[in-house]
């Protein structure tokens, strides 16, 4: 289940992922509850402050993409590192001097989301180089267990941090937590890449990798798979300070940042055993119809966690999604590393990533638009109907036919 530990620079990256990914759940803890504060829980500003910081994704990761592939990537990693550490730094002093209005924020969000647009495939490319082709299944889940494990202990200690000194506390913490990748970045030597073929300009080499996606079934499937589950999924987190706020709680603040914490640690603890899960299975037969079979479990999941209204119960209707939506999403970005070619990893991650990241921003936009005519729950339970509808459609049509035969 940690083969991929064995290796020294791969041991030294996820430690430094894991600090540095703690801060940015500890400040996502903090920023969620400020913005909810500020705008008297606005589920239109929630999902509006989620929109803004992945929308630098949508627009430029996948010139990200074309950038790993050209450029060392320690570098564009560390850079990025850089960028969200100023972004955070800027957000505490403000609201350390009580100058914070909702703008900033959003401001803020759109900024530090520069950072990963031009990180993320950086440092998803460099993961590979890092380990054998053995063990990439198995660095690629946990990856996503300290991702997952970061979402368990950032609100935790977000919750008791905003409790104690405040949110300037949590955001200050965040920023300084970047500096830690950028220094476990210089204790590494990853393989020179081997030489290719002259480069071209960007916007060619970008064509190139769209080409590789269009025509090839496989990765446009999926690409457009885990657009349709983060568009649909997604909007779940973006509106748990309403569940914590209105739905599972009518009390004080501090016990509603509480259960917030609660629901958020129990989504993160779901997902470490979901990554723990795919990761110790490797690869398996049946991979795309297992990832279809728990597609269409995460919906009938979100259905039921949006009509609960006891906390015990959300608590673990909210766990097992995490389960199943880390199961879902390290079994296909498992199958986008072992098939995509070398020399097209940056831009083929890159795109993958946008339909990824894309998708939460934008469905989490509709689905705000939406709570401001409907009741949030209505709106995240008729979510989830929707994305069991789909994944029956998709499994009955023969359109994921290479996905359901892998």
């Amino acid at each position: 289940m940690a083969s991929a530990l064995t290796h020294r620079d791969f041991r030294i990256v996820w430690i430094a992922a894991l600090g540095s990914t703690i801060g940015t759940w500890m400040q996502k803890f903090a920023q969620s509850w400020l913005v909810s504060d500020l705008t008297n829980s606005s589920a239109f500003y929630l999902s509006l402050d989620d929109f803004l910081s992945q929308l630098p994704i949508v627009l430029f990761m996948l010139i990200g993409g074309v950038m790993a592939d050209r450029h060392d990537r320690r570098r564009l990693l560390a850079g990025s590192q850089y960028v969200q550490a100023i972004a955070a730094f800027v957000l505490a002093v403000l609201v350390y001097y009580d100058r914070v209005e909702v703008w900033h924020i959003l401001m803020l969000s759109f900024i530090a989301g520069l950072g990963q647009a031009f990180g993320g495939p950086a440092y998803q490319s460099l993961l590979p180089s890092l380990v054998p082709r053995r063990d990439l299944p198995n660095a690629i889940a946990l990856n996503s267990t300290q991702f997952n494990l970061s979402r368990l202990l950032g609100p935790m200690g977000g919750s008791v941090i905003v409790l104690w000194l405040g949110t300037a506390a949590c955001f200050l913490l965040n920023s300084a937590s970047f500096f830690i990748v950028v220094l476990a970045l210089t204790m590494i030597r990853p393989p020179t890449p081997p030489a290719t073929q002259v480069r071209k300009d960007i916007l060619t080499e970008l064509k190139g990798g769209l080409s590789h996606v269009r025509h090839n079934r496989l990765m446009l499937t999926l690409t457009i798979l885990v657009f349709v589950s983060t568009f649909l999924s997604m909007p779940i987190s973006t509106f748990l300070p309403i569940f914590a706020r209105e739905v599972l709680t009518f009390e004080d603040p501090a016990a509603a940042i509480v259960k917030l914490s609660f629901l958020m640690a129990a989504q993160a603890l779901g997902a470490i055993v979901g990554a723990l899960l795919i990761g110790s299975l490797g690869r398996f037969a049946h991979m795309g119809r297992v990832m279809l079979g728990i597609q269409f479990t995460l919906g009938v999941l979100i259905v039921s966690f949006a009509m609960s209204s006891t906390p015990w119960l959300s608590y673990v209707l909210i766990f097992a999604a995490g389960i199943a939506s880390m199961s879902l999403f390290s079994i296909s970005f498992s199958i986008v590393q072992l098939a995509v070619p070398e020399e097209l990893r940056g831009r083929v991650v890159s795109i993958y990533m946008v339909s990824l990241r894309g998708g939460w921003p934008l469905g989490s936009l509709v689905a705000g638009t939406l709570a401001t005519m409907f009741p949030a729950p209505h709106v995240v339970a008729l979510n989830g109907l929707m994305l069991s509808l789909f994944t029956v459609g998709v499994l009955i049509s023969g359109r994921a036919k290479s996905l359901r035969e892998l």
